[in-house]
């Protein structure tokens, strides 16, 4: 798929075929394209868990109160290493830098998810301390984000407005 198709294409997937798993060559993609994100001093602040264990999946859905996280074959966590970034950066790395690098990467996954025709979700919104348990995640990783992956269970188009390019931005000269 064309990047800008990709881009253009790219939306929030929440309902996935039931009878289709991801195979783990797709997988192997999708997280050679997240590493391949920019990081502030190329410290690659990330952790990425591939999660497909059904009791798993189910105790990160409860972690997000969003029922749909468990029903994707797939749902990659990607966590911040905060002390990765602060090795060089200090507090601004590990408070603001690592977190910066893990969306370049989870924004990453996302295009090469729809590139790969499959469809995927960002959810930001969960308990951390659940997700980090149910993940036995030892205290240097700070999960950020989930994203569950399938294949959607219906073909659609994207059907949120988006903003002009007039109303958020403007010239500097």
């Amino acid at each position: 798929m064309d990047f800008w198709d990709a881009i253009s294409q790219r939306h929030s997937i929440r309902k996935y075929a039931e009878d289709k798993d991801v195979p783990e060559d797709l997988v192997d993609r999708i997280l050679g394209a997240a590493v391949q994100a920019p990081s502030a001093g190329n410290r690659q602040s990330w952790h990425f868990l591939v999660v497909r264990n059904e009791r798993l999946k189910l105790a990160l859905a409860r972690a997000a109160s969003q029922k749909f996280v468990g029903e994707a074959p797939v749902v990659i966590a990607v966590c911040a290493v905060p002390e990765r970034s602060g090795a060089r950066y200090g507090t601004r790395g590990t408070d603001l830098y690592t977190i910066q690098d893990t969306a370049a990467a989870t924004e990453h996954i996302l295009l090469a998810v729809t590139a790969l025709g499959l469809g995927g979700c960002w959810v930001g919104a969960f308990d951390e301390r659940a997700a980090a348990t149910a993940l036995d995640l030892p205290a240097t990783l700070r999960p950020v984000a989930l994203i569950p992956i399938g294949y959607p269970r219906q073909p659609s188009s994207r059907s949120t407005g988006r903003h002009s390019i007039a109303e958020i931005s403007e010239q500097r000269p």
